[in-house]
């Protein structure tokens, strides 16, 4: 028995030995994760198919003779058997991948072994069926647990396994004293090695996955550092100074090379390697994130082709990218880059892919808070738009003057009044309105600014009847008007020309335009407008700023407002997507 046990001993330690250089592998680790799927069932079958057939051929031959025949195979006489670790491997198969696993490991292995030759090598088909099976109902039941065997338990089931050879040989070998003369000489090294050997292996695989899990609870510690650290930022909104502020901090806190955010246009920020060419304010250049920007996955690579990028010294190997959400639609990446593919591992890509949800959320979170303010912005201002002394004293003095003159204009003007008002208060409870009854608040204003000053100004409004119920925000051509009736045409009675138009651009966008023939905005107001406050004379000088603040939160960056000025006037343009309202009135043509 000891002649047998020690060389069963050796082949175990040829197993186990594998078994130890394969959960070094990222990918093995990944599998043993999901092994209930089918993907890493059917990578389990060949590999432990692989195990059982080095196990057949490693065996020590208890028999009379053997041969190889002439392709190599190994061949045994008619008196021969092989104690091996067959069983060991087939048991550990059902015990990780259940039945499915472990009953294609069986009917491999069991079709080599009879292929092998011997005394009645039937037997040894049958009993590799049986133990594949056998094993893998045990197995099932840590499959459905989410939990993998005791180490006691592996190795209880390893020496059961053996016990169901033990009765195959005694059952389906003809010769029932070579049967119990064999099973007399291999049973007890057998029972023993199966059940030492399925304990190994089985503590290799829950000491790699349980160290993994320390490391996974080491870096969700770390993540919720950076969910906390990285929140100020995000909620302001997906700029460039707060990608810059997170990617630092993620550098800071997590194992990677290099840190990159992105909108859907260009690099935000990029912190680490690569910095040279992944340069912020730049388009984005690697053809992995524009592949995530397009199909909103996140995306895993080891190698450098793949990442695609065009500089030919780029030292990033692997990469991880995140595509990050706002109300469902994809606003930009998150990437994580390693200068060498093996630091990329399986926990790294669980954690890539939870911070991914986290940095969403706070970016969706931060833009609502801000759609809110800006809300109570235009509400408040609204409010005070109504009770504005000076805008009331020239209103009621204007339509004061009239009731003398031309009754029934006064009379129009006060309705004109009270509808202004009216559209300022329901503007306030909505996001968007139709074109229609933006125009209409529109003319209300004119008709009080028109009766104050005749003839001074022009206003033109081309908009067709089938962009009547495109959706804006509300206010944006009011203001956008009384702009430049407040400050193109200074000291200037005459010949001042407004044209409001609305068209679809190519791309079938809705393109909302206000031109003036004004006297220009000097070069160095014209930068800042629409981005922060510009004081003057007439003003709060805060109407565009609030303006475009309000179209980014809503449409992105794409349908900031944009500016062009020279001395022959200028021209206010914002591109917002097209949506109609279906039930808004059917409105008269303004133009």
């Amino acid at each position: 028995m000891i002649s047998l046990l020690l060389p069963l001993l050796e082949r175990v330690g040829l197993i186990i030995l594998l078994a130890n250089l394969l959960m070094i592998s990222p990918f093995y680790k990944k599998v043993m994760y999901e092994r209930d799927t089918l993907h890493a069932q059917l990578v389990l079958i060949g590999t432990f198919s692989v195990f059982a057939i080095i196990s057949n051929f490693t065996g020590v031959v208890v028999s009379e003779s053997i041969q190889f025949d002439q392709g190599g195979l190994v061949v045994l006489s008619n008196h021969s058997s092989i104690a091996n670790t067959r069983t060991l491997t087939i048991g550990m198969s059902g015990l990780i991948g259940g039945p499915f696993v472990g009953f294609f490991v069986g009917l491999i292995s069991g079709t080599v072994r009879w292929l092998q030759g011997g005394s009645a090598p039937y037997t040894y088909f049958i009993s590799s069926m049986l133990i594949g099976f056998s094993s893998g109902l045990l197995g099932r039941v840590s499959l459905k647990k989410k939990r993998y065997p005791k180490i006691w338990q592996g190795s209880l089931c390893g020496a059961l396994m053996e016990v169901i050879q033990m009765l195959c040989i005694f059952i389906f070998l003809p010769n029932k004293e070579q049967a119990i003369s064999l099973i007399q000489t291999i049973a007890v090294p057998m029972v023993l090695v199966n059940a030492l050997g399925t304990g190994i292996f089985l503590s290799i695989v829950l000491g790699t996955l349980k160290q993994e899990e320390s490391t996974k609870a080491v870096q969700t510690h770390d993540v919720l550092e950076l969910a906390n650290t990285t929140l100020p930022y995000f909620r302001q909104g997906l700029t460039e100074e707060s990608a810059t502020q997170t990617a630092l901090q993620i550098k800071k806190i997590m194992r990677v090379s290099a840190v990159s955010v992105t909108n859907r246009y260009r690099i935000l920020a990029h912190v680490g390697a690569g910095s040279d060419h992944h340069i912020p304010t730049k388009e984005i250049i690697t053809d992995l994130s524009k592949e995530v920007l397009k199909t909103g996955k996140l995306h895993v690579v080891r190698t450098k082709e793949a990442i695609g990028c065009s500089d030919p010294n780029c030292p990033l190997a692997a990469a991880i990218v995140v595509p990050l959400f706002v109300k469902g639609q994809v606003v930009g990446t998150f990437k994580l880059y390693f200068t060498n593919a093996d630091d990329l591992t399986y926990v790294e890509e669980q954690l890539a892919e939870g911070l991914g949800e986290i940095f969403s959320s706070q970016i969706e979170l931060g833009e609502m808070d801000n759609e809110q303010r800006l809300l109570k912005d235009a509400e408040i201002k609204s409010l005070q738009a109504q009770v504005n002394p000076h805008f009331l004293f020239n209103a009621i003095n204007t339509i004061s003057a009239m009731i003398r003159i031309d009754s029934e204009k006064a009379r129009h003007l006060l309705l004109q009044l009270g509808h202004y008002f009216r559209a300022n208060l329901n503007g306030t409870r909505n996001n968007v309105i139709p074109i229609a009854e933006e125009l209409s608040h529109l003319q209300a204003y004119l008709a009080i600014e028109q009766a104050r000053f005749p003839n001074r100004y022009h206003i033109t409004i081309d908009v067709p009847d089938t962009l009547m119920k495109a959706e804006i925000p509300p206010f944006v051509i009011q203001i956008l008007v009384e702009n430049a009736l407040k400050h193109a045409f200074a000291g200037r009675k005459q010949d001042n020309q407004v044209l409001v138009q609305a068209s679809l651009n190519e791309t079938g966008e809705l393109l909302l335009q206000v031109k003036d023939n004004g006297q220009g905005i000097p070069q160095e107001k014209l930068a800042k407008l629409g981005k922060e406050v510009v004081s003057s004379s007439k003003g709060t000088g805060s109407a565009l700023e609030n303006l475009n603040r309000r179209l980014l939160s809503l449409f992105g960056e794409k349908a900031q407002l944009v500016i062009h000025s020279d001395e022959t006037g200028s021209v206010f343009a914002m591109t917002i997507p097209l949506k109609l309202k279906e039930d808004a009135n059917e409105s008269r043509n303004y133009r």
